[in-house]
């Protein structure tokens, strides 16, 4: 088995277009096939984790997000938020989450505490 660490962007579409192939094929597991597709794929979450970070989106989008996910409205989030009035002005950015709303989010919805406390 012939694998080498994906070192630049080259090396990274030339494994791509070899897992396409491989999973065409549909390997099992444990088979030379099957073995080479698992480290490829680990080979290429590495480097994407590496070179392609996912960033944890803002945290008014991810309150609108789960807003508009749960068809919530601005009532609905008096219990996490507060008052209509303070609902509005968080998701207009004009007031800063507290660490009450942010566990109240968090426990509530669901939303992750990582992606409410942002940058």
């Amino acid at each position: 088995m012939d694998i080498r660490p994906i070192r630049t962007e080259a090396d990274y579409e030339a494994v791509l277009e070899e897992i396409a192939l491989l999973m065409r094929d549909d390997p099992m597991l444990g088979t030379p096939e099957g073995d080479r597709l698992d480290v490829l794929t680990t080979l290429v979450q590495a480097y994407e984790a590496q070179h392609y970070p996912v960033l944890p989106p803002d945290p008014i989008e991810a309150i609108k997000f789960r807003m508009e996910q749960g068809g919530l409205t601005v009532a609905d989030m008096k219990p996490y938020i507060g008052p209509p009035h303070r609902v509005y002005e968080v998701l207009s950015r004009k007031r800063a989450l507290s660490l009450a709303m942010i566990r109240r989010l968090h426990t509530g919805l669901g939303i992750p505490a990582e992606s409410l406390i942002g940058p």
